[in-house]
């Protein structure tokens, strides 16, 4: 006996409810992870505690991410898009830009913690090491494409790897950031040295 239009329409309101449900319990428990990560480190991302800050029972976490490399790419998906500079088409500004962009990220979204989780575990989890990817890819990209314009190959990543690390070798070896003056000289050398004369040795 077929089913009645009301019974399927019930039907189709109870599975739409459903993944309303799902998909409310997955925004609140990645929104949750991310918090828990970039205030209070990785080593706070346990089940017991994400689930308190979600509001949510450790059974519900435990049934839909049971480990904590789960929990770990909740908050990595969270993260959403990397913030950039608006671009003025120069190499120097939109560089400098760009690192004060990152510098932001770090001081306000602790980009930091987050990237020190992904180094962690990104080796090791390849759901963690994608998502990694994906991250370092959007946060690189507009360096990559200015630099791209002037180096290629080894210089073009040798140079956005050392811009980056101006920035985040000081926030992981030191807990400090570098000021705008710094910015300024890393930008200056890395130019400097991709636009250098060609020298006979």
């Amino acid at each position: 006996m077929s089913s009645t239009p009301d019974a399927r329409n019930r039907i189709g309101d109870q599975i739409a409810a459903e993944d309303a449900r799902v998909s409310r319990t997955r925004a609140d428990v990645s929104r949750a992870a991310l918090d828990v990560l970039t205030n209070e480190g990785w080593e706070a991302v346990t089940h017991a505690h994400v689930a308190r800050v979600a509001g949510y029972s450790k059974t519900t976490l435990y049934t839909h991410w049971p480990s904590r490399f789960d929990l770990l790419g909740m908050a990595l998906d969270a993260i959403g898009d990397m913030p950039h500079h608006e671009m003025t088409g120069d190499a120097r500004t939109d560089l400098v830009g760009e690192l004060h962009e990152f510098r932001r990220a770090i001081s306000e979204r602790r980009l930091d913690r987050i990237l020190m989780a992904m180094a962690q575990w990104g080796a090791s989890v390849d759901e963690i090491g994608r998502m990694r990817q994906r991250i370092v890819d959007d946060g690189q990209q507009y360096a990559r494409r200015i630099i791209g314009e002037i180096a290629s190959g080894p210089d073009l990543d040798a140079a956005v790897t050392m811009l980056s690390g101006a920035v985040i070798c000081p926030a992981l070896m030191y807990g400090t950031l570098p000021d705008d003056a710094t910015i300024d000289a890393a930008v200056d050398i890395v130019l400097a040295g991709l636009r250098r004369p060609e020298q006979q040795v």
